[in-house]
């Protein structure tokens, strides 16, 4: 048994993942993806939900303090968020907008297709995470645009050893007052709704 998880392939990683989540076939027939989240800001747990849909329109609904933020809000053509200080929607930038559009062809799940959208997938080894043993794989994106200059994107995923299902995913923020550090992604509760 051993060998053989060693001898996986990043390739026979992602048919699993694709295959214990519903079939490759399904996947494709998704017309939208709704995902709750909890994100931990300075000791405060704070909901979300994601929802994106397959035309690229997509919306990240904050609920805080009583109120709701939208941010990342793509209505096909432009990039909106919530301004903080007054809470007012504002246009975002074209680096950003351009930024965000190189991605969109990561719906449903940017391991999709990866090769034919002329991304990257390599199995770089064993981590444990939470207890859990998983395959680390990063995914080399196409570049993204920081300052005008283009940038690496790459996105690092630790698939279950057992089930190879995504745990979690990390990556550097390269922009922003966050520039430099590692946003870390938690996954867990995979469901199927209609």
């Amino acid at each position: 048994m051993a060998a053989g998880l060693s001898a996986q392939t990043v390739d026979e990683i992602i048919a699993k993942y694709f295959e214990n989540t519903g079939g490759i076939e399904k996947w494709k027939t998704l017309q939208g993806v709704k995902m709750s989240a909890k994100v931990n800001q300075q000791g405060m747990e704070i909901p979300l939900t994601i929802i994106q849909l397959k035309d690229g329109r997509q919306a990240t609904i904050i609920s805080f303090q009583g109120k709701e933020i939208k941010q990342g809000v793509y209505d096909g053509s432009s990039l909106w968020s919530h301004n903080f200080m007054n809470m007012k929607a504002e246009k975002s930038d074209a680096e950003s907008t351009e930024n965000f559009k190189r991605d969109l062809g990561d719906f449903p799940d940017p391991f999709l297709n990866y090769k034919e959208r002329g991304l990257k997938a390599e199995l770089l080894g064993k981590e444990t995470i939470d207890g859990t043993e998983t395959f680390k794989v990063k995914l080399t994106k196409k570049p993204i645009k920081v300052d005008g200059k283009e940038t690496e994107n790459i996105v690092f995923y630790y698939f279950d050893a057992e089930n190879f299902v995504p745990l979690m995913f990390e990556a550097e923020m390269k922009s922003g007052q966050m520039k430099g550090l590692v946003s870390v992604n938690k996954l867990s509760d995979y469901q199927l709704s209609r």
